[in-house]
Parts: structure tokens; C-alpha cells; sequence
């Protein structure tokens, strides 16, 4: 078996993930053995499976694209696979869930603040200053800790997701296999590629009006995403399809509220979705010119902050077991 004996869980606002160190390259799993792991009833359980490795360790990486990771940094590498054993580019969630893996592991002894020295919010001060830098397949993410937050809970990192695409308003149509109706869809990428329909606006907005008058899928809360919702024109590497519910926008505070579902490729409905709400907030960036959200979704509440070069993901992290296999 090429996964260790000793295996972690944890979860990003409910995004949840087998995780586990592999230092010395030994431990590259196989797509049966990441399918196995991940079973909710026959395994550990998760929504995807992370080995932190390094990039020399990583057998679908190129000799440039090592260089390339190495030169800028990062010594580790987020080798993410979903829970049908496919390979995934990026996992925002997941880079949070690694980083605090690495601190609790000391996988990287500058970003392990000492135990029981100081409260939660005042070990997140101290740790503000560092960057865990982390490889992924779409490239290099730093994370930081920040203070713990009302809104947002605690144990919260902030990622630097990098730079951020969104194609034409609903060049997409997306309809659900158990639901009538459709809805209109923009594609966004951040790393792995997304389909973000606007279903439903309580807002001022009148773009946003617009935007969801165009689905009459009904209700966000009540949506069937047990199955993949169907996207046409298809895209050959498949999607995540974010579906908003905006709560609220104010141009003036540059500040907006939403929920979001999200059925995640390879995986299906997940609690949370990183790049999911980076997308959904570029998306909305582009309809309201607002840049900061904050995004409910059913395993918690994050804050998305849209620059015009790159992202900024605010969120909680948990390790919640050690397992032996």
C-alpha cells in the first residue's frame, strides 16, 4: 500500500480531507487507494485526499515546473487528489487545512509558534509575519495566519490564491438532472475551472436583478446537487458550478454578502469550495464592481477579497484526528 500507516483528517469550513506528510517521497498514492481512503463508509472519508510532499516527489510534475516551484520558494508541495482519485490543480480550502497541518506537524520549524505560550488570537499574531509557501499544480500559494475574527471564527489563514480569470457574462447554460428550469453561467478560473450562476439576488443591484431573472431554477437552499449539473457548452475538463444566493451590496463600504452551494467535480456537493468562492467573487466583482465578500456557504462563513492581479481567501482550518490505518 502506498499511503503511510499513520493518516490525519481535517476540514476547511466542512471541505474535509484525508491528509498526510510525506517527506521522503515514499507514500504516491494510486487513484483505487485514493477512492478507498476517501469512502465514507468503507474508508477514513473525504472530500479529497492531500499528501504533503516535496515537488521533486511528485511524479506528474516536469523537471521546469519543479525549478520553478523550488526557485520560488516552496519546499512543500499540496498534492491534491479528489475523492474519485482524479488529480485536482487546486483546492483553496485544502492549502489552508496544509498549512495548518505543516504548523502542527513542524514541517516548517518558522512557522510552528511554541505551544501554550499564548492564546489562540495572540499565536496568530505572533505567526502573522511568516508565509508558509506551498506548491501546487497551479503554482505557488503563500498562506498566512491572522487574528481570529467574530464573523469568521478562529484558526483563520489567509491565502494568497494568485491571479484570476472571468470569461463573458452567460456564455454558459446549466441545468440540474433532477430539476426543471435552467440558469445562466460565467466561467471563472482560479487553478481549476468553474461555472458560477447567480440564482438568486436580494440586493439593489440592478445587474444583479438581471442576473438572476434569467434562473428560474428556484430557490439556492433547495437545489438537488447530489448529482453533476449539467453545463452546455460542455467543457472537456469538467467543472465546479457555483450556484449564489446575494444577500446584500453596498458600492459605497466597496462590501457584499452571499451564499453559496457548489457541486464539485469529482467529488459532487461539498460543504465548501476555495476556488469555488474565489470565482464566485470575481464573478460578482464583475456585475457590481464591488471587490470584498463575504460568502456564506453550509460548512461556515469566509471572506473573499478580489484584487485585480489576485485573490485573498480568509478562512478556518481544522486538524480534527490522528489515525492509524
Amino acid at each position: 500500500m502506498s499511503i503511510p500507516d499513520i493518516v490525519y483528517k481535517g476540514h476547511g469550513t466542512g471541505n474535509d480531507f484525508v491528509i498526510y506528510a510525506d517527506p521522503d517521497g515514499q507514500y504516491e498514492p494510486t487513484a483505487e487507494e485514493v477512492r478507498h481512503i476517501t469512502d465514507r463508509h468503507f474508508g477514513i472519508g473525504g472530500d479529497g485526499l492531500i499528501r504533503l510532499t516535496h515537488p521533486r516527489d511528485v511524479s506528474d510534475l516536469g523537471e521546469a515546473t519543479v525549478e520553478s516551484l523550488e526557485d520560488a520558494g516552496a519546499q512543500w508541495f499540496m498534492d491534491y487528489r479528489n475523492a474519485d482519485g482524479s488529480l485536482a490543480q487546486m483546492c483553496g480550502n485544502g492549502t489552508r487545512v496544509s498549512a495548518l497541518f505543516a504548523q502542527k506537524v513542524a514541517l516548517d520549524s518558522g512557522f510552528n509558534p511554541q505551544e501554550g505560550s499564548s492564546t489562540a488570537g495572540e499565536a496568530s499574531a505572533e505567526r502573522s509575519n511568516h508565509a508558509f509557501i506551498l506548491g501546487t499544480r497551479a503554482g505557488v500559494k503563500k498562506i498566512r495566519a491572522i487574528r481570529d475574527d467574530p464573523v469568521l471564527g478562529t484558526q483563520l489563514f489567509q491565502v494568497d490564491m494568485g491571479p484570476w480569470s472571468v470569461g463573458p457574462a452567460d456564455e454558459y447554460t446549466v441545468t440540474l438532472p433532477t430539476f426543471e428550469g435552467r440558469a445562466m453561467g460565467t466561467y471563472a478560473d482560479l487553478g481549476n475551472p468553474h461555472i458560477v450562476v447567480v440564482a438568486q439576488n436580494h440586493s439593489d443591484n440592478t445587474t444583479l436583478k438581471r442576473q438572476a431573472a434569467q434562473s428560474d431554477l428556484g430557490e439556492v437552499s433547495q437545489l438537488d446537487l447530489t448529482r453533476a449539473p449539467i453545463v452546455q457548452p460542455a467543457l472537456e475538463s469538467g467543472q465546479n458550478v457555483e450556484f449564489l444566493e446575494v444577500m446584500s451590496t453596498d458600492s459605497t463600504a466597496d462590501a457584499g454578502t452571499a451564499n453559496m452551494r457548489v457541486n464539485e467535480r469529482g467529488v459532487g456537493e461539498t460543504l465548501s469550495c476555495g476556488t469555488g468562492l474565489c470565482a464566485s467573487a470575481a464573478v460578482l466583482r464583475g456585475f457590481t464592481g464591488i471587490g470584498h465578500w463575504t460568502i456564506g456557504v453550509p460548512g461556515g462563513t469566509l471572506r473573499v477579497d478580489v484584487e485585480p492581479d489576485r485573490v485573498l481567501l480568509t478562512g478556518t482550518a481544522r486538524i480534527v484526528a490522528r489515525i492509524e490505518l
